[in-house]
């Protein structure tokens, strides 16, 4: 992978990207992304944020190697802390956990200010960052799913406004499987729910032999509720 060939996950990415907006790729790693995306005359200009040290670095260079240190800033710093309040139109953060994409999300919720679209790719937990968004006031506007190298990845894009709609029939399996990926049902959602549903019969079949406790308790009603609603889906 370079800045020329992406991967297919984050050319998917990539194809979110309104055409020439101004774009924060938060944890760029090489900052193939924005490069690519500059190179290839998708946007305008971005924002490469980096953490670490080596991968901050790695970007630097990948940077003037393309020769366009004018159009895209590599910045140090955490999460959304690399950029100002209307200085981008769109944010891209890829390849985190869930978790930790909410997190960076609210962290830096001052800093959305001017953003357009969201473009999230959480690796793991994705119900959330449907949650977060559910509440801070942004929808999905497509979900989308595929599968490379063995490895299933969700890709969520958002923009500004009410999803009351989204989560109206329910809105524990929504959040859970994604509203948009629901009503397609793509074959790489049912590989990776098929493969969650044996992940977690597996889980209660190991704890029926455990001492019974509260935590216990409480643990085995929410796999069993998970596993309820992967089979209602599949």
């Amino acid at each position: 992978m370079n800045e020329m060939q992406l991967s297919m996950r984050l050319r998917t990415v990539a194809e979110e990207i309104p055409k020439n907006t101004v774009v924060a790729d938060i944890g760029s790693d090489h900052a193939y992304l924005p490069c690519y995306a500059y190179l290839n005359n998708m946007i305008k200009g971005a924002i490469a944020g980096e953490v670490n040290d080596g991968p901050l670095k790695s970007a630097v260079n990948q940077v003037k190697r393309c020769g366009i240190t004018d159009h895209i800033s590599v910045r140090k710093g955490n999460g959304l802390a690399v950029i100002e309040p209307n200085e981008v139109e769109v944010v891209i953060i890829a390849g985190m956990g869930g978790q930790l994409i909410s997190n960076i999300l609210n962290e830096g919720k001052d800093k959305l200010k001017g953003v357009q679209r969201l473009i999230l790719q959480p690796n793991v937990g994705s119900r959330f960052v449907r949650l977060w968004l559910r509440q801070n006031g942004w929808t999905l506007i497509r979900e989308q799913i595929l599968e490379e190298d063995d490895k299933i990845y969700e890709i969520l894009t958002a923009e500004k406004g009410e999803d009351k709609e989204l989560y109206k029939k329910n809105e524990e399996a929504m959040l859970l499987f994604g509203p948009l990926l629901l009503k397609e049902k793509h074959p790489a959602f049912r590989k990776k729910w098929a493969h969650e549903l044996e992940n977690w019969k597996r889980i209660m079949k190991q704890m029926e032999d455990a001492d019974e406790s509260d935590t216990l308790l409480e643990r085995k009603n929410n796999i069993n509720k998970k596993i309820q609603l992967a089979e209602g889906v599949l």
